[in-house]
């Protein structure tokens, strides 16, 4: 029988937790593996044919076989979209990282070491790796100039957040500068964005760490000094085990709470894990709209996907809001698509759902999102609104049917942030002498889809309070760490990335400091 492979640490999953320990931990001299569930994308090598949609979208239950970079998931209570990739999310977010204001720290869910002075030097070390600054502002860029004459006939506080993307010396080899095409959020075919896989962990592999992608994670077991890891290799379907001294979940907040999940009431390999788990779930009040018939050309697919946030922080519940913008086939395809109005018929599809998932991927494979339904909407005079508030963080992850899901009345709950993101969203348009209108799938369905999973494994003080201590190591499970958005207790009301990547430089420090 072969030797079970044993590392100092074994990481679970690529994105800005996992690199983020994979570096700190090499660089204290252990050995290190990296599993994750995606395949390695080079700068040129990210899907854009929408209508291979098993290169481009992720398992579905009835398409095992999909194993692209967009996990699109409809649960029970909201529509949540994640990478799967060496590098994770770094891969398709929008770049923008901002340290959030210090009250977000001030609710009692968060333990109290963590405070916006105590993170500092942790939100240090990230703008550091990840080169952030922000967008040149002598960029000549049409949509920041109108976004911020909007702001001010709004009478509203803008700035510009640091973005991890190279605008003026080409960041390495075989990578170029931005160039300006709107499309981070469909992975940089330029390698202008300082993703992970070429920052945090391209130096971990540089110190000896090894990346095993398309390596699926299935649960976690204690063992002798350690704990033994279960994995299936999803080229050629063999399953296998490796051991670790310490183990770091960082598999993305759906990710290592689905884990801890099927460990605890699957498995039953770490039973004692807390009755706290699954709980608090938090979508980041991520709430998506759109406007159109600008009385001006936006040009909306004319830089990155973002360069200006404009702030609501002044009452509660406190929201931030940006205009995100796509490349211009992804812009006139969802300009195409009008601004239909549900009417009476608000939330009657609701029943329907959590069976879109299928239909989603037969739609693309299909062509019906390669090309736009009508032709007489200017996508030059269009963009998409983004909203980001502090929602309740009330959701509730549980398996169903052997699957993750989240249960949550975003709608109801949450209703007076919807009210108030909607209403300057519409004054926003306004500015624009633009028609506003949620997204459909809101109007039909009465749920929210998120970019920004949160919570279900909290940092907290004790068990009762959370899963993992300040540290981010599991109670009851020594040498058993989360470092991920599943530990962040509270939304945030801004782009999370920078607080999730402080959080994972602090938990980092911890497991070093633990052997």
């Amino acid at each position: 029988m072969p030797k079970t492979p044993r590392y100092d640490v074994v990481i679970v999953g690529s994105g800005f937790g996992g690199s983020i320990n994979a570096l700190r931990l090499s660089q204290a001299g252990k050995s290190v593996v990296v599993l994750e569930r995606g395949k390695r994308y080079r700068p040129g090598g990210f899907p854009r044919d929408v209508t291979r949609a098993d290169e481009l979208l992720w398992q579905q239950p009835s398409r095992h076989q999909a194993q692209g970079l967009f996990d699109v998931r409809f649960l029970s209570g909201i529509g949540t979209v994640t990478a799967s990739g060496v590098g994770g999310g770094s891969l398709i977010y929008a770049n923008v990282h901002v340290r959030p204001d210090a009250e977000v720290f001030e609710d009692p869910r968060w333990p109290a070491s963590y405070r916006r002075d105590t993170l500092e030097p942790y939100f240090d070390r990230v703008a550091h790796e990840l080169r952030l600054n922000p967008v040149p502002p002598e960029l000549p860029l049409r949509k920041r100039d109108l976004f911020l004459r909007a702001a001010r006939g709004m009478g509203r506080e803008t700035f510009d957040p640091p973005v991890a993307v190279a605008f003026k010396e080409p960041p390495g080899p075989n990578r170029r500068v931005c160039q300006l095409c709107a499309e981070c959020e469909f992975g940089c075919q330029h390698g202008a964005k300082n993703t992970l896989d070429l920052t945090y962990l391209a130096r971990a592999e540089a110190l000896g760490a090894h990346v095993l992608a398309r390596t699926l994670v299935t649960h976690v077991a204690p063992v002798r000094d350690g704990y033994r890891v279960y994995c299936q290799d999803l080229v050629s379907g063999e399953k296998h085990v490796i051991d670790g001294s310490r183990v770091v979940l960082a598999a993305g907040t759906l990710g290592s709470v689905e884990l801890l999940l099927r460990s605890r009431d699957v498995a039953r390999t770490l039973p004692r894990v807390s009755r706290r788990l699954g709980h608090g779930y938090s979508g980041n009040g991520d709430f998506l709209a759109s406007m159109q018939g600008a009385r001006e050309d936006i040009q909306p697919w004319v830089g990155p996907d973002v360069s200006t946030v404009m702030r609501f922080t002044d009452s509660k519940p406190r929201f931030t809001l940006v205009t995100a913008t796509f490349n211009r086939p992804a812009t006139e395809v969802l300009a195409g698509m009008g601004q239909p109005d549900a009417g009476p018929f608000q939330g009657w599809g609701a029943p329907m759902w959590t069976c879109l998932g299928p239909v989603v991927h037969k739609a693309f494979a299909k062509g019906l999102m390669s090309r736009p339904l009508r032709k007489d909407v200017d996508a030059a005079r269009t963009s998409n609104l983004f909203g980001i508030g502090q929602d309740n963080a009330n959701g509730r992850m549980h398996l169903k049917g052997g699957e993750l899901d989240v249960a949550w009345d975003f709608a109801g709950e949450n209703a007076e942030l919807v009210r108030r993101m909607s209403q300057a969203m519409r004054e926003l348009a306004a500015q624009y002498g633009a028609t506003f209108s949620p997204l459909i799938t809101w109007q039909l369905f009465k749920r929210p889809f998120t970019v920004h999973s949160l919570g279900g494994a909290h940092l907290a003080e004790t068990p009762d309070g959370g899963v993992v201590s300040a540290e981010g190591e599991v109670f009851h499970y020594p040498g058993l760490h989360v470092a991920d958005g599943a530990v962040i207790p509270t939304a945030i009301g801004f782009h999370p990335v920078m607080t999730i990547s402080a959080v994972a430089e602090r938990i980092a420090e911890a497991v070093v400091h633990g052997f």
